[in-house]
């Protein structure tokens, strides 16, 4: 057994009874049963790594009573979790907990590892940042519950994820983050007070007992920041040095740890320099830099984690009684809620009764309000700007809209583009030889001029460190991402942006991408009765039509007609207020009214729907599907910014080559399969083309998993969702030559830190080396260098 005297789980102090663990056939003690339980459970799982990993001790484990692990059983109702679990599929199963007890990158690593070898579970992902776990399972295998006690078994919690908690978190690391700043501020301070006048003064103009005490009384102020302020330093250097690696901290850590030391090692001999004062100095100029850049990045990734904040808690029921007040969580779909005006829509679903406008600001980017009337569906997370809406409740929780952007969110964050893995690369290698530098700078400083080894050795540690280097491109794509964002522009997967900047073709499909995807009334041809009498007439017919035609006449207030009658492949008939009326082909309806077809109908052309009675015509109108609104000059912009432009669709060869030369798209291809448009990206990109695809139906899966960047519809299907990059949420064309300017804009920002942040080391290094930088000039250049990145970083998130 080994003679240690703190638990090796949690660190605190044993108690007389022994409870040992066995870790790589050595003994080691713990503090309790239920530390030794967690360990034995994390070792017997193969996950020993876990304890050569952390940084810090885990938090004392204490046994899950009885009633809690009672509870959890609770988590396998169906209706509780409909606030955080998505049915994947039939038997598939995805939750979203917040993972409690988490203090370092190796608490994931378990968590996730654990997590992930239990029988059944298909995958597990934790976000750092926010303790946010993704876990997908299959319920024949294993239920929820099984799954939280094994998250217990080894020391953590897991729950349904709370934003507010997240909050708090976020919260708390700032007061720890200023309190330490203060601390070491205020040491600053105090120490500059004694140094200020050994500086000013002439040699031995301060009387040698005072200069002894005042030099004592730096040493003393500047421990609370060497042990407690600079201890984050401190933490990270001996996690990375644990994984054999060398990170960031490194030099930081060695630099004051080396001058802390040397400077007591000169007041206790009476020989050498003291640079206390630089202690302090630098230290506070760090942790100053480190809080602005956790603020600024915070900044940067506020606008995706705000979709969070949406939903509100709690919602009007409507009873028999009238309305109550319930949590959101508890609603059931078909079930209807009130949402007065000036309420946030709690839940995906219908209005039932009212009408008014809706803003999806938030959600999708559009600023115009949008009109919404019965019938018609609203999204969670919408602000309901007008009368009172009755809603009934079509989906909730996990299942709604802005659930599944969340979802895209996550995935997106939790993967790291070329340039950032490039950049932690070069960052590692880079720290290597700087601490090989500052040796080299130590002993050739020792042995010329002893008295300046030290302080320029520091220098070189502090002023080189590649922070600056290392933040330059995840930083400006968090500000990217967010800006996008909020232009209604969903980014799935980060490593998207780099190649959107690269782009030099854009692919297109017609039928929901350049146009609505459903059919509409363009003309109305009159006969004998005005288009509003037409319009009810017709739409009290179509109403029990499942004809895709029949959409464009949908209105929700049209009563149905009776006694209707299909006659495949010609049309409907139907009673309307007692009259009889026809409605279909022309030929059809013609067949069956006493009077003649009129001419302007005869001679019309496009898909025809005539109406008529049996004794009088009323008109035809003319359905096609629309081009969108914003696609002609959405086009017009692509074309200007020198891209290439592609039309190929699945409609007829005729229609597209008409759009194709329309919107002035010089290739067109119609007739399109599947396998005809993964064909064709294929030659493009066997051209050396970079190709952006843009589709929204379950046909074009395919061809947007090939592309270089793919983005889909947010109308489309979900499938097409998967396999896009991105996701148009708000369906405006618009915004693609936006994200297409915004991501060659975030390049070049990126550039332009990865430049200065190179440019920036080479210059700094010769100057420490030969001894022009003090640390205190050393420790402001870095921070400002890491701030500078930042900063501008943060111009993406601006107006564009």
């Amino acid at each position: 057994m080994t003679s240690r005297t703190d638990c090796f789980h949690c660190g605190e102090t044993l108690s007389p009874e022994s409870f040992p663990i066995i870790y790589r056939n050595i003994e080691q003690p713990t503090c309790c049963a239920g530390c030794q339980a967690v360990a034995n459970t994390i070792i017997q799982s193969g996950l020993e790594s876990y304890y050569s990993q952390r940084d810090q001790p885990a938090d004392r484990a204490k046994p899950l009573p009885d009633e809690l692990l009672a509870q959890l059983h609770l988590f396998d109702d169906v209706s509780l979790q409909a606030s955080f679990v998505l049915n994947v599929d039939a038997d598939i199963r995805e939750a979203s907990l917040i993972i409690e007890g988490i203090s370092c990158a190796a608490c994931i690593w378990l968590n996730e590892r654990h997590i992930q070898r239990l029988p059944g579970v298909l995958s597990a992902s934790i976000n750092y940042s926010t303790h946010r776990a993704r876990v997908r399972w299959d319920e024949r295998e294993i239920q929820l519950s099984t799954i939280l006690q094994a998250v217990a078994a080894i020391g953590y919690r897991a729950q349904p994820y709370d934003q507010a908690k997240q909050e708090e978190g976020w919260q708390k690391q700032r007061k720890s983050a200023l309190f330490r700043l203060w601390v070491a501020g205020l040491s600053m301070m105090q120490v500059m007070m004694f140094s200020v006048p050994i500086y000013m003064s002439k040699a031995g103009e301060i009387a040698p007992e005072w200069l002894y005490l005042m030099h004592w009384a730096s040493l003393i102020l500047t421990l609370p920041v060497v042990l407690y302020s600079a201890t984050p330093f401190y933490i990270s250097s001996w996690r990375d040095l644990k994984r054999r690696r060398t990170g960031m901290d490194l030099p930081i850590a060695i630099g004051v740890l080396a001058t802390f030391i040397a400077s007591s090692y000169s007041l206790i001999t009476d020989h050498g320099e003291i640079y206390f004062d630089s202690v302090s100095m630098f230290v506070f100029l760090l942790l100053t830099g480190r809080y602005l850049e956790m603020s600024a990045r915070r900044k940067a990734g506020a606008a995706t984690e705000q979709l969070v904040k949406l939903i509100p808690a709690f919602a009007h029921k409507i009873d028999a009684q009238g309305t109550i007040e319930v949590t959101v969580n508890s609603l059931q779909i078909g079930e209807q809620i009130l949402v007065k005006s000036g309420e946030t829509i709690p839940v995906d679903g219908i209005i039932r009764q009212g009408s008014g406008e809706v803003s999806e600001a938030l959600l999708t980017g559009e600023s115009l309000a949008i009109s919404k009337s019965a019938g018609m569906q609203v999204t969670g997370g919408t602000l309901n700007l007008a009368s009172p809406l009755h809603i009934e409740v079509s989906q909730v929780g996990e299942n709604t809209r802005l659930a599944a952007i969340v979802r895209l969110l996550d995935q997106a964050l939790a993967q790291k583009p070329h340039l950032a893995l490039l950049a932690e690369q070069v960052s590692g290698w880079f720290v290597s030889i700087l601490l090989i530098t500052a040796a080299l700078a130590w002993l050739y400083w020792h042995w010329h001029d002893p008295i300046h080894a030290l302080p320029i050795m520091v220098s070189v540690l502090v002023i080189s460190c590649p922070c600056a280097l290392a933040l330059a491109t995840p930083v400006a794509l968090t500000a990217t991402t967010g800006h996008l964002a909020q232009l209604g522009l969903m980014v799935a997967r980060s490593p998207a942006l780099e190649t959107l900047a690269q782009i030099s073709d854009v692919m297109l499909d017609k039928t929901g991408t350049l146009t609505h995807g459903e059919p509409r009334i363009q003309q109305y041809i009159t006969s004998h009765a005005s288009e509003e009498n037409a319009r009810a007439i017709a739409a009290s017919l179509e109403a029990a039509s499942a004809h895709p035609l029949a959409r464009a006449f949908l209105m929700p207030e049209a009563p149905l007609a009776q006694e209707m009658q299909t006659y495949p492949g010609g049309g409907l008939s139907g009673l309307v207020n007692g009259e009889l009326y026809f409605i279909g082909h022309p030929d059809f309806v013609n067949r069956q009214c006493a009077m003649l077809m009129p001419e302007a109908i005869r001679q019309a052309e496009g898909s025809i729907i005539a109406l008529a009675s049996s004794r009088t015509w009323l008109g035809a109108f003319i359905v096609a599907d629309t081009l969108r609104d914003d696609a002609a000059a959405s086009i017009q912009a692509l074309r200007d910014a020198g891209l290439r432009l592609h039309l190929v669709s699945g409609d007829s060869n005729a229609t597209v080559q008409a759009l194709a030369l329309n919107m002035h798209i010089e290739n067109a291809v119609g007739r399109a399969t599947p396998g005809d448009k993964l064909a064709y990206i294929n030659t493009l990109q066997q051209q050396g083309r970079r190709v952006l695809m843009i589709g929204d139906g379950v046909n074009d899966a395919p061809v947007l998993a090939k592309a270089d960047v793919s983005m889909a519809m947010g109308a489309g299907v979900d499938v097409a969702h998967a396999a896009g990059d991105m996701v148009l949420l708000n369906n405006q064309l618009d915004r693609l030559p936006k994200a297409l300017a915004l991501a060659k804009k975030t390049r070049n920002i990126i550039r332009q830190n990865l430049i200065w942040a190179i440019a920036y080391n080479l210059a700094a290094l010769p100057l420490a080396v030969t001894g022009q930088i003090t640390p205190w000039l050393a420790s402001l250049g870095m921070a400002c260098s890491s701030l500078l990145v930042v900063l501008n970083a943060l111009r993406l998130k601006g107006k564009f």
